[in-house]
């Protein structure tokens, strides 16, 4: 059985993508028009990588 590979991020890796910092990010993603997290752990959040650059493109194009 083979597996679609399903990429996830966490703040961490957002914040490493974007160039920011944890707490710069950690505010990011609670603004509005942000993806809306997929799921909620007991270690945080996190969203679908494709989500997330989907987001980049359209706002930072620079970056995407």
């Amino acid at each position: 059985m083979e597996r679609d590979e399903i990429r996830l991020m966490g703040p961490q890796e957002i914040a490493a993508r974007l160039g920011m910092s944890r707490q710069w990010t950690a505010q990011l993603v609670n603004r509005k028009g942000f993806p809306d997290p997929i799921a909620r752990l007991g270690i945080g959040s996190v969203w679908l990588a494709a989500d997330v650059e989907a987001w980049i493109a359209e706002q930072r194009p620079d970056l995407a």
